[in-house]
């Protein structure tokens, strides 16, 4: 007897072929010891989809990272008014980063001149007028005393009140320059502004000593670095800027 098969006939399902004239079904990706194909997100094992889960770019820090406040980690925001930094290195536009260019030296004296003849004129006439005293120093009594004293105590009034208000005299004014506070620029309000005028007016009412120490202070400037104070802006912290 003959095992021959009989060749297919016009409808019969040709080998490898269902009956219904479509392919066999393949088995899945990763059965049968078969690795599914690389890069697809849905097998065990691939590779994960750029930019993490869902596709698209990680946020600014990566996941569960909050994006950084502004100006840094652990950095508060500038004081009101203030030069807005902490000190930095030495430069052309001041030793603390973002401070005004420190007032001249010459500026600074011309802003004494001018508060001192707006406050020595009226107050020496005044005190002529009233009390026959003249306008010269005597040596010989105690007029010319009394009249410098007067002047300085109208003069750290006129000062106090000034740095107080708006860290600036009359004479800082016309020079474009004023006074704020060392580590923040702010206005020397309070006691700071009362200790500066202070330190400038009251010691000169001691005979001889006074005006020593008075010349000492005004002169301390030109060797003081790098914030050019005098004794008085030490004494106060305080430093001597200009606003153009």
């Amino acid at each position: 007897m003959s095992t021959d098969q009989p060749p297919p006939g016009p409808g019969d399902p040709r080998p490898g072929e269902s009956p219904h004239g479509q392919p066999p079904h393949a088995p899945p990706p990763g059965s049968h010891g078969v690795p599914p194909p690389a890069g697809d997100a849905g097998s065990p094992g691939a590779d994960p989809p750029p930019g993490g889960p869902g596709g698209g770019l990680p946020p600014p820090g990566g996941y569960g990272n909050a994006p950084p406040p502004p100006g840094g980690y652990g950095n508060a925001p500038p004081p009101p008014g203030g030069y807005g930094a902490q000190p930095g290195p030495y430069g052309d536009e001041g030793p603390l980063a973002g401070m005004p260019p420190l007032g001249s030296l010459p500026r600074r004296l011309l802003a004494r001149i001018i508060d001192s003849l707006l406050v020595g004129i009226p107050v020496f006439l005044l005190l002529g007028a009233a009390t026959g005293f003249s306008s010269g120093y005597d040596s010989t009594d105690g007029r010319s005393w009394f009249q410098q004293a007067v002047f300085l105590l109208v003069y750290f009034v006129y000062e106090g009140v000034m740095l107080t208000r708006r860290g600036q005299t009359v004479g800082k004014m016309a020079m474009k320059i004023r006074v704020g506070m060392l580590d923040s620029g702010n206005t020397p309000a309070g006691n700071p502004g009362w200790t500066r005028a202070a330190i400038y007016s009251l010691p000169q009412l001691i005979p001889c000593l006074g005006f020593l120490f008075w010349l000492v202070n005004v002169l301390f400037c030109t060797w003081d670095k790098p914030y050019r104070q005098c004794l008085h802006d030490k004494g106060a912290k305080t430093v001597v800027v200009s606003t153009a």
